[in-house]
């Protein structure tokens, strides 16, 4: 297959000296499931003192460079920790060029962002969440200190064995408190499946091949792939959206950055031709509350994602091969989003945790900007 050049010196740009670096980082990703091994998420091992430190730093402005940002602004548990825009906000004075991620099992991930370019573990992941300029914006020195003029952090800091407060301190709290995120009560985890809904499994594993990118308990495969998903052009038209994207290409090292008009995935990770256009296959678990769907939020409905797998995806000159037209029937559709909505629950496996002031208890299904009541 010929190639087309997303830039000239294509090779020659600091993020193509940076991908092998970035493939070693990735080999720490586990070994897809076999198609076969569904089932319920597994609750992940969490330091009860720890997690609700990290609770009450996740509700928390004051993480945000000029404090009108919490991790939680874009993270809404109402949404299953999305926040139902099709691009997200950003930092004060730009707009984001992606659809907000779930959280949901994140702590299970193996590799993060919708690009994938971080995969070794959550700790990078918060860091980079609160001190990139379009995310949080925040000098982690200054937050540190804002942490320590809090009676309540340094009491937490303290109970949780951390110490007074600090930056790794913090990092680690906001990792454990993510990993406490757990998909529960699903139709499809309790057996309450309709009629509908067990046939929409059957297609799911068979005529629609779903399972083939979607396996596992978490139902994703943890690897990047091209469908052919439109562009957004709201990325493109928007200034504060574009300013983001260019800044972020710049530093990924894509190649004449200022005239790209696509996102390019998984390309920033290994600076191959045959990676543009890829990226990481979202699970899906919670579906019912993390609309609009894809990377850039470009498909309102779960009926409008599974037609566009029904017509066999999008156009891309590298799109994968395994994807073909389905010749679905209307009724084979409609059971086929009956059985995705069945991978929903109505709350997360979250422990009880009452860390005070800022935050309560509380299930999925509630208005975040309650707990800081």
């Amino acid at each position: 297959m010929a190639r087309v050049p997303i830039g000239q010196n294509l090779f020659k740009s600091k993020g193509a000296l940076l991908a092998p670096i970035m493939v070693a980082l990735m080999g720490t990703m586990s070994v897809p499931a076999n198609a076969d091994d569904f089932g319920p998420v597994k609750s992940m091992e969490v330091n009860r003192d720890l997690a609700d430190l990290g609770k009450r730093l996740f509700y928390d402005e004051r993480l945000s460079g000029d404090t009108s940002l919490a991790c939680a602004t874009c993270h809404q548990p109402d949404k299953a920790f999305t926040d139902g825009k099709a691009l997200s906000d950003a930092y004060t004075g730009s707009s984001h060029f992606r659809n907000t991620p779930t959280l949901a099992n994140v702590g299970q991930r193996a590799a993060w962002f919708h690009d994938g370019r971080l995969g070794t573990n959550l700790n990078d992941v918060t860091r980079e969440s609160i001190t990139e300029t379009y995310f949080m914006n925040m000098d982690m020195r200054i937050m540190q200190e804002r942490l320590k003029q809090d009676p309540v952090y340094v009491e937490m800091f303290k109970k949780a064995g951390k110490g007074t407060p600090s930056n790794g301190g913090a990092r680690s709290a906001i990792q454990e408190f993510l990993k406490s995120i757990t998909s529960s009560g699903a139709p499809f985890d309790t057996g309450d499946l309709s009629a509908s809904a067990k046939a929409g499994f059957d297609l799911f594993k068979g005529k629609a091949s779903c399972a083939e990118c979607h396996t596992g308990p978490r139902f994703t495969d943890d690897q990047p792939h091209n469908t052919g998903v439109p562009e957004n052009p709201d990325i493109w038209s928007d200034p504060d959206r574009h300013v983001t994207f260019v800044t972020y290409a710049k530093f990924m090292g894509i190649e004449n950055y200022m005239n790209v008009r696509r996102d390019l995935g998984a390309y920033v990770r290994d600076h191959r031709q045959e990676s543009a256009g890829k990226f990481m296959t979202p699970t899906l678990r919670e579906l019912t509350y993390t609309a609009p769907y894809m990377h850039n939020g470009t498909m309102a409905s779960l009926s409008d994602v599974v037609e566009f797998y029904n017509k066999g995806g999008g156009n891309s000159a590298n799109k994968d091969k395994r994807l073909h037209p389905l010749n679905l029937t209307d009724e084979e559709k409609s059971n086929l989003v009956d059985f995705l909505t069945s991978l929903s629950g109505n709350s997360f496996d979250v422990p009880s945790y009452n860390p005070g002031e800022i935050d309560t208890d509380y299930p999925v299904i509630v208005d975040w900007r309650q707990q800081k009541n």
